[in-house]
């Protein structure tokens, strides 16, 4: 049962788009078998995005592929974006379960050389979508207060901000899906 729920999620997140700087892309739900090109494009994002990303200082490596990829499709999605035009991958959206019920935690990783043209952007919006489709009525980023730049793109999304409850360094940004 639980393969089929898998496989019907997949194709129904299978999706393309261009974004505002005209980069098409084809999105889709992460499969172990992404393993290896996962690893490849965390090596091209840079140590600030990736601690901005993961709140932490982490390096590209097997075990973070894997996280990014063997995802049980329930709780926890991560949706993939390739470049349509030569099939790297671009950019990553989780979508968690939130510790309250109804709550979707979302958080988008783009290829460091890549960012300012519209592909966190578009990542963002799907896995708001996927979330809404799920059935969650909000969505949370946490975020570095220092991430200026994914403050501002999900303040632009309808997303409100405030100091993460207990870190003067995070921020909590919310949005209703309704």
């Amino acid at each position: 049962m639980a393969q089929e729920t898998s496989t019907r999620l997949l194709s129904e997140w299978t999706s393309q788009a261009v974004t505002r700087n005209g980069i098409p892309l084809n999105i889709r739900p992460a499969d172990p078998s992404d393993r290896a090109a996962v690893l490849a494009f965390l090596r091209t994002v840079d140590s600030p995005d990736l601690r901005f990303r993961f709140l932490s200082a982490v390096k590209p490596s097997e075990t973070l592929a894997r996280i990014l990829t063997d995802v049980d499709h329930r709780s926890v999605e991560d949706l993939i974006a390739f470049d349509a035009r030569d099939s790297s991958i671009v950019a990553t959206a989780m979508i968690a379960e939130g510790e309250s019920q109804g709550v979707a935690e979302i958080a988008v990783l783009v290829r460091s050389d890549l960012k300012a043209r519209g592909i966190g952007w578009e990542m963002l919006g799907q896995a708001c979508d996927y979330a809404r489709a799920r059935g969650f009525g909000r969505a949370e980023c946490v975020e570095s207060s220092a991430n200026e730049p994914a403050i501002s793109l999900e303040r632009e999304q309808g997303f409100t901000a405030r100091i993460y409850p207990g870190s003067a360094e995070l921020t909590i940004l919310t949005r209703d899906l309704a």
